[in-house]
């Protein structure tokens, strides 16, 4: 089922200085993926599947310049992006980045709704 909330992200402009921050404030873990310009951030207890109690998401941090947005965005669970980009075009929305795929784990996308804010869009890859 979509339209949950199940990831943020949140951009920076100096990311040893953001990982720092948010580490030392809230206990976050992070965990850089260089190889993906992304840094993985996990808010409560975790395991290979996401977050082991209810009540939390986990997140990520991404240099400024690299993102869709210049402030925080968070990430909407979607059965179809296609489909919902198409929706939210016909809804005054518009498509700031197209489906792309994010390794193997799915799909990502943003738009930004009638009222200028960016929103991701997060399509779990079927197995296929």
């Amino acid at each position: 089922m979509g339209g949950r909330v199940v990831h943020f992200e949140v951009p920076f402009d100096d990311g040893d200085r953001a990982r720092g921050f948010y580490k030392e404030v809230f206990g976050w873990q992070v965990q850089e993926m260089p190889e993906m310009s992304y840094t993985m951030v996990m808010s409560g207890p975790s395991g290979d599947s996401g977050p082991t109690e209810p009540g939390f998401i986990n997140g990520g941090m991404m240099a400024r310049k690299d993102g869709p947005a210049t402030g925080p965005v968070i990430v909407v669970d979607v059965d179809s992006i296609d489909a919902t980009l198409e929706k939210i075009g016909g809804l005054g929305g518009s498509t700031v980045a197209a489906k792309m795929p994010v390794g193997d784990m799915g799909f990502a996308a943003y738009f930004t709704d009638p009222e200028g804010n960016v929103v991701g869009l997060w399509e779990t890859a079927r197995p296929g």
